[in-house]
């Protein structure tokens, strides 16, 4: 009997040549797989299973991880505020630990020999499904075709054509990973310093014009309805998606560190999660302290940091977002927004949990809470020792 290896498919150019090769080169029985986290159509899927089997395994499986997708990770960096070198929302980084996770699980529902996936030697992707496999399936081989190959696009297009099977160069010719959390762009202009995307290489094309008003409702920190509409979070990010990212929103290239040292660029759309994210940071802002405030910043920086690099199984991990949790207690409200083309601008919060009530004043106004004794005395304790400081070293 053939051994089995469970593949890592989305049918493009990568895992396509994968499903050949493991099976043609390697004599192995190749089961493919396919994580959904809320990035394709029931159309989509249809096409890329029929497409596994055109190209030879020996079955085929959709596995939808949508909503664990935003129970484990979306949910905490929607409470972090998570933007990578303020600006990526680990649109791939944290769909790559997810899909990673749950191709473990199915190597192990079907008691495969092997895993495999299309990485390439020259990025993020490989180390995060490397290391997983290791922490989850240690027993289980991984192989790399791409990787270990060290193979061109071209290479590999001739390869399939040279086993019956076209693939377009055109089609080879940008990289697109769609997610419920932002689709990335990779292409020849993101491997440059000084060029930028084309307008046709973004997926979404910008067709909105007119201003529009839209209100975000979060309850505990979790966006859950979409004007007046209580959808919950994946719908509502998913709506959100179709109605913000026609306006170019959410648009951007990301110029950060890789895990294996070297500088990266991707461009990436992520309408939703960008206006999410500033909607829910303004909210805290209203209803949570300055130290809360202050500590959320820095332990979800290293959440985000080490979610990038793949790090998720690491019990720091859920620690860290324990506190998150603990923090989004009184982080309910609406929060209203305005769409232009390119840009989105957030204009006030509603919450019972406002702690900038007139109650206790009105800031540069009236102090309805203290006197102004009450200040002065504050003022004189609360700069006493560096006033000493000062005194004591005469400057």
């Amino acid at each position: 009997m053939k051994k089995k290896v469970v593949l890592a498919f989305s049918g493009g150019l990568d895992t396509s040549f994968c499903a050949i090769y493991l099976s043609k080169d390697m004599g192995l029985e190749v089961h493919s797989v396919i994580v959904n986290t809320g990035g394709f159509s029931e159309d989509e899927l249809k096409q890329i299973e029929a497409r596994a089997y055109e190209l030879g395994v020996a079955s085929h499986a959709t596995v939808d991880e949508t909503q664990n997708y935003y129970n484990e990770s979306i949910k905490y960096l929607i409470y972090g505020n998570v933007l990578k070198n303020a600006t990526y929302p680990l649109s791939v980084s944290a769909e790559r630990v997810c899909q990673a996770t749950a191709i473990a699980n199915y190597v192990k529902k079907i008691d495969a020999n092997f895993v495999a996936h299309g990485s390439t030697g020259a990025g993020n992707d490989q180390v995060r499904f490397d290391m997983i496999f290791n922490i989850l399936i240690p027993d289980v081989e991984i192989i790399t075709p791409i990787r270990d190959l060290k193979l061109s696009r071209e290479s590999e297009i001739d390869y399939l054509h040279n086993h019956g099977v076209t693939y377009s160069a055109e089609k080879a010719k940008y990289s697109i990973n769609k997610g419920i959390w932002g689709t990335s762009v990779g292409g020849k202009e993101t491997l440059t310093s000084h060029e930028t995307l084309p307008e046709e290489a973004w997926p979404t094309q910008v067709t909105a014009s007119e201003s529009r008003r839209i209100t975000i409702e979060f309850e505990k920190g979790e966006p859950v309805a979409l004007d007046g509409e209580r959808l919950g979070p994946v719908k509502v990010i998913q709506k959100l998606q179709s109605i913000a990212q026609p306006y170019g929103i959410g648009r951007d290239i990301h110029v950060g560190d890789t895990i294996i040292g070297i500088k990266g660029r991707v461009g990436f759309e992520a309408a939703a999660p960008v206006v999410i994210i500033k909607a829910h940071h303004t909210l805290e802002k209203h209803t949570l302290t300055k130290w809360q405030l202050s500590w959320k910043d820095q332990l979800a920086s290293f959440y985000g940091n080490w979610m990038h690099e793949g790090q998720f199984h690491d019990p720091i991990m859920r620690d860290i977002e324990a506190f998150l949790q603990s923090s989004q207690e009184m982080v309910s409200g609406q929060v209203f927004v305005e769409l232009n083309p390119y840009r989105f601008n957030i204009i006030g919060v509603e919450s019972k949990h406002d702690l900038m009530s007139s109650k206790f004043g009105s800031y540069g106004e009236m102090n309805n809470a203290w006197t102004g004794e009450d200040v002065k005395g504050f003022s004189k304790i609360f700069g006493n020792q560096v006033m000493i400081w000062h005194k004591v070293n005469k400057l």
